[in-house]
């Protein structure tokens, strides 16, 4: 059993009958990687648990060759620091011993040189914005001068990825990115969704002129003419009856008026075109969510990529509108805005959602959360956004990704949920009738004790240069996490 750390306790007791008593079980894990803890049912403890039973002989594994010696020392002082140090001690057992030790003279995988000037962690109070400029102008920089090495950028969260990828193509940077979708899936599904939106209230100009954007600058090819498209979409938006413009009928003619004007030729037979395909759509609507789909798609998509997509796509939706039959096409904007704004996940069928090897990448800038980064490595790592915030110590003043400032008490309502099912499955009467906030404290716990281990992945990520910074988030109250401080000034005194 490969990654045990990652173990629930369905495929426990499955591996358990599996084996049965006298079987043999050979399970291999890092407990210091189990990061999945708090969204799913996985948790460390099974394998832990299994190294303390009689009969199991635990071989420790403790070479790496993936890091130079000052990133391990690095992360070795985060064990270290976490479980002697922490001045929550009950987190004091999110890391595990034993330390990394650098491969043995050798061996086929040796470690790489340390460089000098190759850490750097800043504790500086950066804005969101700062972070993200100061950040991508390096990676460009560094890209440059290394196209033959690998770099990513590390981020906690989605949203914080998808803000690192505007900002790198604002820059002109190559880049690669690892998210829950991809830029190419977020745009396609963005334009369905713009589609469907308009659709659903065929009487609002600025939600046609926004289809009429869309439609143009999807794929990159018309950036050139976006100041034209841009104009032609506001004309759009001052239409002040869409329905003189759909269906025109003597005295009351947009279109008309247009010409009249003396608007070119060229815009009013791109009006007319774009017209036609509205008109379509809008007798299409009628279908079913599958099919309405696909006849958009057919009408604007050459990509190979967008039209096998959004085949997907109706797939999806197909299967939602058998589970809910009442839904209208508002429900179903919905749905693919949450893929646009890289809520869910959903791969597409570029290249850089199907498969992934850092090697294929060099000179690019490979953006990922750190729970996807996990068992990959780079030459060069920039870990952001370490505060507070998204890297939590259960100290006071920290914040807690699930904790709503309008919730009572900032109680984590789906913590308090799960723990009273789970006094109602197991007959613990006492437990249904806990004290609220208890459930939310132990939530907290496991929070920041993942976070650890987080922090711990996105460090040995690294092969011979990291970087670790931090901000202050959107409001502006975040400060640099704990470990972040500590591993600063660790940091400070080795290098004096």
């Amino acid at each position: 059993e490969d990654e045990a750390q990652d173990s629930s306790r369905m495929q426990e007791d499955i591996l358990r009958l599996l084996v049965g008593s006298d079987g043999n079980w050979i399970r291999v894990g890092d407990p210091n990687q189990a990061i999945y803890e708090t969204f799913t049912t996985a948790s460390p403890y099974y394998l832990i648990n299994f190294l303390n039973e009689s009969g199991v002989t635990d071989k420790k594994l403790s070479n790496s060759g993936r890091s130079s010696t000052g990133i391990i020392a690095l992360a070795n002082y985060l064990i270290d620091w976490t479980r002697s140090e922490h001045p929550v001690l009950s987190l004091r057992n999110s890391l595990n011993y034993p330390l990394i030790e650098p491969a043995p003279p050798g061996d086929p995988q040796p470690n790489p040189p340390f460089l000098p000037n190759s850490i750097y962690i800043s504790t500086e109070k950066y804005t969101p914005d700062q972070e993200l400029n100061m950040i991508t102008k390096s990676a460009g920089r560094w890209v440059k001068d290394n196209p033959d090495s690998t770099v990513a950028i590390l981020v906690p969260r989605n949203e914080r990825g998808s803000k690192v990828i505007a900002e790198l193509n604002a820059k002109n940077i190559p880049n690669h990115e690892m998210l829950n979708s991809t830029d190419s899936t977020r745009n396609t599904a963005r334009l369905l969704a713009d589609i469907l939106s308009f659709l659903d209230s065929p009487s609002q100009p600025t939600r046609l002129a926004k289809v009429y954007s869309g439609i143009h600058l999807h794929g990159g090819e018309n950036k050139a003419n976006q100041s034209v498209i841009d104009a032609n979409a506001a004309l759009i938006k001052k239409c002040p009856r869409l329905e003189d413009y759909l269906f025109p009928w003597p005295g009351r003619d947009w279109l008309g008026n247009l010409a009249v004007k003396g608007y070119s030729t060229e815009i009013l037979t791109g009006f007319s075109e774009f017209r036609d395909l509205i008109i379509r759509w809008l007798s299409a609507s009628l279908l079913q969510i599958d099919q309405l789909l696909l006849t958009i798609s057919m009408d604007i998509f050459i990509n190979p990529a967008d039209l096998a997509l959004t085949h997907k796509l109706a797939l999806a939706l197909e299967r939602a509108a058998r589970t809910h039959p009442d839904w209208r096409l508002s429900q179903y904007v919905q749905e693919l805005n949450l893929i646009a704004s890289n809520e869910r996940r959903f791969l597409g069928f570029t290249t850089e959602d199907i498969g992934f090897d850092p090697d294929q990448h060099k000179g690019k800038v490979v953006v990922s959360t750190i729970h996807k980064a996990k068992g990959l490595e780079w030459d060069r790592v920039y870990m952001l956004s370490v505060n507070n915030y998204d890297f939590p110590s259960a100290e006071e003043g920290d914040s807690f990704i699930s904790e709503r400032w309008f919730i009572r008490d900032k109680l984590n309502l789906q913590a308090e949920t799960i723990s009273r099912l789970e006094a109602l499955i197991s007959g613990d009467t006492p437990g249904l009738y806990m004290e609220e906030g208890f459930a939310t404290q132990k939530s907290r716990l496991e929070y920041a004790s993942e976070r650890l281990r987080l922090l711990f992945v996105g460090i040995t990520r690294a092969r011979k240069e990291l970087s670790i910074t931090s901000n202050n988030g959107k409001r502006g109250e975040a400060k640099p996490a704990l470990p972040l401080a500590i591993l600063s000034e660790y940091w400070k005194d080795k290098l004096s």
